[in-house]
């Protein structure tokens, strides 16, 4: 994924519980320049280091090191397939405080990227290539023999199946917005986000043009000249402009199987990746992490509410918590959780606005608790990281304050179910449908709408990322798409007292289609009193594989099906006053491809069929959402 600037900042921890860490330096009022000449009064730097992998292949490798090292350092390794050859915003600020707080800290390109040699494939080989550079590492004489990762988003996905290798050198890791890194883990197989719910998501298809490049130059392996190498690297970072892509217009292109190579792409990684179902075998053989791997690495997670994934995350969090096969790390796993979106930790602060949400002061000390942890871990320093810092802190939305918890969710949530209502006419904000406490009786209208894959429901902002801009993520405004007639909104009463909702949230939706195949939605909104309808989080599965990912089956003609889309994953207080509202749809697009619902090989098709679908809610049928609720304080 599009890495994101993570700002280095330097602010107080608002928790009631706050641990003294050592906040880094504030950079805000520091030019690049000013870093720059720093950097290079008190760093050895070695640029275009080729570091041998077991076959043969080498990857270029920039080296910062302390001038006057005391002793040999601990490292940090970040590793990209983006350009940070040229040091620049969080790469260079947190190569600067690296250094000055005594590590050495190393910038390393994926094979296949810029000056790396081989083919680039997706996250890097994490278990080849991600091994093997921590064992020449920890074999340098600078080195303690200590490394910890970092890094955001395609930085820090990698990560995760290292982990699961445990490498005798890996002796912490920081992952942030980690998501695309994971496969198949508890309740989610997202296959490294590439479905929600079977459902492929278009953000890899953007992501994929700016980054995988078949047609990219690249040094001869014959120049080892290690100067000469650093010398042309300041020349000429190979990184190449590609044509600019009207991506509000390109990303409706049918077939989706064909939408880069309409551009005059040569056929590459997406076309492969485009091709598979979740299930298919080929998901195992990538850099994803997949359940099973084990776990051998403490770690350090920040995550996002809006982001792409922050329900595979957490889950990923609690199965490195008792995966067990190293106990040292399952027993030293922590998670932050922010109210922003992917790798958008700069935004943290006195006044942050997600969307259009104003979520107060959010100011939490990243990168003071991130050299804290690496202190702990990297330079042995017990007090650094105390072992009473919470497991978890999270930012409750609405509340807007952080938290604390032993645990995800927190001990004490308790399931709240609410039923899906309507005298059959929840169509649109003006509809009749509610959500309530009492189940419904023997008999109930069911709602009904139709879908059209030619006129589908707009994406309003929700979490996601690097899509070239074709979705804002964040919460915004939903009462436009509301107001459609193929968009069923059920809202509750207006609470009598807050309600917060931590946790996992559960759909079960009793389901009926004209169609072979189609799509579900659901989408979890806090409804303020004046009406505004803000996002909290949103879900999607795909009809064909409500028996498994891995036994599809078509729909016979009104026959009714038990969907449970993939959870919501969220920490928000619905204030007194306010409703709880879920509205169901049958697409969400441009966040996810249209459902064509013919029930062939949606994504090497061009022509789709309308689907008469239902939503039905009697006592043999009964849909409802299951909201984690913690107890009223």
């Amino acid at each position: 994924m599009k890495q994101r600037a993570v700002k280095l900042v330097a602010v107080t921890l608002v928790l009631s519980h706050a641990t003294a860490l050592v906040a880094a330096q504030d950079y805000s009022k520091y030019s690049p320049a000013a870093q720059e000449a720093e950097l290079s009064a008190i760093a050895v730097s070695r640029l275009g280091v080729m570091v041998p992998m077991r076959d043969g292949v080498a990857l270029s490798t920039d080296i910062y090191t302390p001038k006057k090292p005391q002793a040999k350092q601990p490292v940090i390794l970040w590793r990209t397939p983006y350009n940070e050859h040229k040091l620049r915003g969080s790469t260079l600020r947190y190569v600067l405080e690296s250094v000055k707080r005594g590590y050495t800290f190393i910038v390393q390109n994926e094979r296949g990227r810029y000056f790396s040699q081989g083919q680039w494939e997706i996250l890097g080989h994490p278990q080849t290539d991600g091994y093997d550079a921590l064992t020449w590492i920890a074999s340098q004489p600078w080195s303690n023999g200590k490394v910890g990762t970092l890094g955001c988003s395609s930085s820090a996905e990698w990560q995760l199946a290292l982990a699961g290798m445990n490498h005798p050198a890996h002796a912490a890791m920081v992952p942030m917005s980690a998501g695309a890194g994971i496969g198949k883990v508890g309740r989610f197989q997202e296959q490294g986000n590439w479905y929600t719910g079977g459902v492929p998501r278009n953000l890899f298809f953007v992501w994929l043009y700016g980054v995988d490049n078949p047609l990219r130059a690249e040094l001869p392996a014959t120049l080892t000249d290690e100067k000469m190498r650093a010398r042309i690297e300041a020349y000429n970072d190979l990184d190449a402009t590609k044509p600019k892509v009207d991506w509000n217009k390109q990303i409706k292109h049918l077939p989706v199987n064909q939408m880069l190579t309409d551009l005059g792409e040569p056929p590459a990684t997406f076309e492969q990746l485009i091709a598979r179902t979740p299930a298919d075998p080929a998901w195992n053989q990538g850099g994803l992490y997949h359940e099973g791997m084990g776990w051998g690495v403490p770690a350090l997670w920040f995550n996002t509410w809006y982001d792409v994934s922050i329900g595979p995350n957490m889950e990923l969090f609690n199965l490195a918590r008792t995966a067990n096969t190293d106990k040292e790390a399952s027993a030293n796993q922590y998670a932050v959780i922010a109210p922003v979106p992917h790798c958008q930790f700069a935004k943290l602060g006195p006044n942050t606005v997600v969307g259009e949400r104003d979520m107060g002061d959010t100011s939490f000390d990243v990168d003071g608790a991130v050299y804290s942890w690496f202190d702990r871990w990297l330079k042995g320093d017990g007090k650094a990281f105390p072992a009473s810092t919470p497991r978890v802190r999270y930012y409750l939305m609405g509340a807007n304050r952080w938290q604390s918890a032993a645990q995800w969710p927190p001990q004490e949530a308790r399931p709240l179910r609410l039923y899906l209502r309507s005298g059959g006419k929840a169509n649109s904000l003006y509809g009749d449908g509610r959500l309530a406490s009492d189940a419904p009786p023997a008999a109930e209208a069911a709602d009904r709408y139709r879908y059209d894959p030619m006129n589908p429901v707009q994406t309003i902002g929700g979490g996601d990322c690097c899509n070239g801009g074709v979705v804002i993520p964040g919460a915004f405004d939903q009462r436009q798409i509301e107001s459609r007639q193929d968009v069923l909104v059920y809202s509750s009463e207006p609470l009598t007292a807050p309600v917060d909702v931590v946790g996992f949230v559960d759909a079960v939706l009793k389901v009926s289609s004209s169609a072979k195949d189609t799509d579900f939605a659901v989408k979890l909104v806090d409804v303020a009193p004046d009406g505004t309808a803000l996002i909290i989080g949103d879900t999607i599965f795909r009809a064909r594989y409500r028996d498994g990912y891995d036994k599809p089956a078509m729909m016979a003609p009104d026959q009714v099906y038990t969907i449970r889309p993939t959870p919501i994953t969220t920490a928000n207080r619905f204030a007194a006053g306010h409703r709880i509202r879920v509205e169901v749809t049958s697409s969400n697009f441009p966040k996810f491809v249209r459902n064509l619902n013919t029930g062939g090989p949606n994504e090497s098709e061009k022509t789709g069929v309308v689907a008469d679908n239902a939503i039905h809610h009697e006592a043999a049928a009964q849909s409802y959402i299951e909201l984690p609720v913690l107890p009223a304080r």
